[in-house]
C-alpha cells in the first residue's frame, strides 16, 4: 500500500504541475479571471494534498502496522472532488458543481484528522 501511495501522490502532484501551467498557460486568456482564481485554486490544493499523500505512503512503509492508508485514502477522495469540482466549475461555468467542493473539504479535514490520530498512536 505504501508503495500505491507514494506512486499515486507522485502522479497526482505532477499533474497538479500540469493543471497550474494549463491555468496559466491556456486559460489565462479564456476565462474570467474569478473562474481561473478557482481553476488555481484547485491545482493548489491538489498539490498540497498530494504531497500529504506521499508523506501517507513514507510513514506507511516506516509503521505499516499504524493503518496510515485511511488518511491517504481520504486526500485521493478530497483530491478528486475538492480539485475536480473546482476545475469543472471553471472549465464550464456550471455554479452547481459548487456544491460538491466542500464535500471534497470535509474529506481533506478527515485525511488530516486521521494522519495526526495514526501518528499519535504510532508513537515515536
Amino acid at each position: 500500500m505504501d508503495r500505491w501511495m507514494v506512486t499515486l501522490g507522485a502522479t497526482l502532484a505532477g499533474l497538479a504541475v500540469a493543471a497550474g501551467a494549463f491555468g496559466a498557460h491556456a486559460l489565462k486568456q479564456r476565462l474570467d479571471p474569478h473562474l481561473l482564481e478557482v481553476f488555481e485554486t484547485g491545482a493548489r490544493y491538489q498539490m498540497y494534498h498530494a504531497l500529504a499523500l506521499i508523506l501517507v505512503g513514507l510513514l506507511a512503509a516506516h509503521r505499516p502496522q499504524a493503518g496510515f492508508a485511511a488518511a491517504g485514502w481520504a486526500f485521493v477522495v478530497g483530491i478528486a472532488l475538492f480539485s475536480g469540482s473546482l476545475y469543472a466549475l471553471a472549465l464550464t461555468g456550471v455554479r452547481g458543481l459548487g456544491a460538491v467542493t466542500p464535500l471534497g473539504g470535509v474529506a481533506f479535514l478527515v485525511g488530516w484528522g486521521l494522519l495526526a490520530w495514526r501518528g499519535w498512536a504510532a508513537g515515536g
